[in-house]
């Protein structure tokens, strides 16, 4: 029998991809799903981006480009990074990955090894707990509270580090709460974190541009003392309807720049190059279809949470940022991923349990808005009709 390295046995992984392809087997089998499972725009990408990497492939960028990304399009993060957080980076400094993910996977490497320990959010997104499990780190979660908004605490944030501590995963506006961090929490958080010179920040900030009701996306980029330490996290998946396309880009502290270079290297030699010509696109062209987007989200937010809270036993907190709602199911009796299952076995309705985002998910199911207002009000009349029976 063969038998694979130990870090293999701790490996996860991210149950909304099981999920999606559950629904799309009831689908193909004549049952009509709604998927509010997937973290994923319903819009199709903008058109002048399509047209970027057409023209990309017929004008002959079709072979390997630099580990790091074309100038080009690292310079078109560099300048938008300007307009979004007022910090003028280098564009040495940004590296394009294919997909956000590849950060994360890199800064866990990174700082990742047995008898170091991690922070991550938690509910969180869950490869953050499953990459740190994999290196052989132990995972410490950063409690996300209903009470909180789902955002987190500085205080109690700086009281789980210790000497132990390598690296801390920060993610705000949030998968899977829509929580988004107020400036007082982040810049106790900073101001701690003096004490701890030696640990790194992971800033995922994939769903900077979705916030409402004036929540404030506080970049991490703006506390020039951690810029030494400090990774970003940011993509065109979520603001651009590219999830498919793999893009995205993260912004790097000189020390780790290059051990990230390499392993790009190692890993996947470049990103696609008439995607990152699209990257350019995207960045650069007009934003109109992101404005539709994101005025698009807000109303079917609302929508989610009227309805959600009309439904006995459940109640749900206003997500103030990304295209998810958490309810709280605790007073239906279901268990989250029971019911999560149910919903979809039964009534053709995908969502995901709290727990496949960490511990402190229980008693919680995700909903993505990122589907139309029309199946939004069906998909949770039939939930409503369940919890119901």
């Amino acid at each position: 029998m063969l038998h694979t390295v130990s870090n293999f046995d701790r490996i996860g992984e991210e149950n909304a991809f099981a999920v999606l392809a559950r629904a799309n087997l009831l689908a193909d089998g004549g049952m009509d799903v709604i998927n509010l499972g997937i973290g994923q725009p319903d819009f199709k990408t903008p058109e002048h981006i399509v047209e970027a990497a057409i023209k990309a492939l017929r004008d002959g960028h079709h072979g390997y480009t630099p580990a790091n990304g074309i100038l080009p399009l690292r310079e078109a993060v560099a300048r938008r990074t300007l307009t979004t957080t007022g910090v003028k980076v280098s564009p040495e400094n940004v590296m394009i990955v294919p997909g956000g993910k590849v950060t994360m996977f890199l800064a866990i490497l990174m700082f990742g090894e047995p008898g170091k320990e991690i922070l991550y959010p938690d509910p969180g997104f869950p490869i953050y707990r499953s990459m740190i499990e994999y290196t052989g780190a132990k995972p410490i979660p950063v409690p996300m509270r209903e009470e909180n908004d789902f955002a987190f605490s500085g205080e109690e944030t700086l009281s789980l580090i210790n000497e132990n501590t390598s690296l801390i995963i920060l993610n705000s506006p949030a998968n899977p709460t829509g929580g988004v961090t107020p400036r007082a929490e982040i810049e106790t958080l900073v101001a701690g974190l003096e004490k701890w010179p030696d640990v790194a920040i992971m800033s995922d900030e994939i769903y900077e541009v979705m916030t409402y009701d004036g929540a404030e996306h506080v970049s991490m980029l703006e506390f020039e003392q951690l810029r030494d330490r400090l990774i970003i996290l940011n993509g065109w998946s979520k603001t651009w309807a590219m999830t498919g396309w793999r893009m995205g880009w993260s912004i790097w502290p000189d020390a780790l720049y290059d051990k990230a270079r390499k392993l790009a290297v190692n890993a996947w030699s470049c990103v696609n190059a008439p995607a990152q010509y699209a990257g350019i696109a995207a960045i650069d062209g007009p934003q109109d279809a992101v404005a539709e987007m994101m005025e698009a989200f807000d109303f079917r937010r609302k929508l989610v949470v009227e309805k959600m809270n009309a439904i006995d036993g459940v109640s749900c907190r206003t997500p103030k940022g990304a295209f998810y709602a958490f309810p709280n199911i605790k007073d239906t009796g279901w268990k989250a991923k029971e019911l999560a299952s149910q919903l979809l076995e039964k009534k053709g309705v995908a969502t995901i349990g709290g727990p496949d985002f960490g511990v402190l998910g229980e008693g919680y199911i995700r909903l993505s808005y990122a589907n139309s207002a029309e199946n939004i009000e069906k998909a949770i009349e039939r939930i409503a009709e369940f919890l119901a029976k």
